[in-house]
């Protein structure tokens, strides 16, 4: 099974559990001479059996990701990275919107009233986020390649 199937299934599983947790607890308690919806306690032994099977997804991917070898590291070191460079990414052009005066009054209706005056250079913050927004897509390509080519283990 290659990485990205097994990457799909742990997000199916995830789901399901989310899903059966639901059901449980919708079917936890039910009031007296009514019959529940579901057998709660069949729920809970599935939700159980979809946990387990996720928690063996999430070791053998994260067994893999550190076992695979990319340009400049494991597959593990450019997801790291890639979660960084989202929240660079967010935080320049967050930076770079507020020093714009994105969603805030920006003109003065009087002279007598206080100019607002940005405090770090937008056109410079803005090249930043263009950088980084490259750098992301590149490292996602990347990952989304690999995922693709390694085999899962076991």
């Amino acid at each position: 099974m290659k990485l990205a199937e097994a990457l799909a299934l742990r997000a199916d599983a995830a789901q399901r559990a989310q899903q059966l947790s639901a059901r449980v607890n919708s079917s936890a308690r039910y009031q007296e001479g009514e019959t529940p919806a579901e057998d709660a306690a069949a729920l809970l032994a599935e939700a159980g059996a979809v946990l387990d099977e996720l928690e063996s997804l999430i070791r053998r991917i994260n067994r893999t990701n550190a076992a695979t070898r990319i340009e400049g590291g494991t597959l593990t070191d450019a997801l790291a990275r890639r979660d960084v460079l989202r929240l660079r990414h967010a935080t320049v052009t967050a930076a770079a919107n507020a020093a714009s005066g994105e969603g805030q009054r920006g003109y003065r209706q009087l002279r007598s009233e206080l100019k607002m005056l940005s405090a770090l250079p937008v056109a410079e913050l803005r090249g930043r986020a263009d950088d980084l927004a490259r750098q992301l897509r590149e490292v996602d390509t990347l990952i989304q390649r690999t995922n693709w080519e390694a085999d899962l283990l076991d």
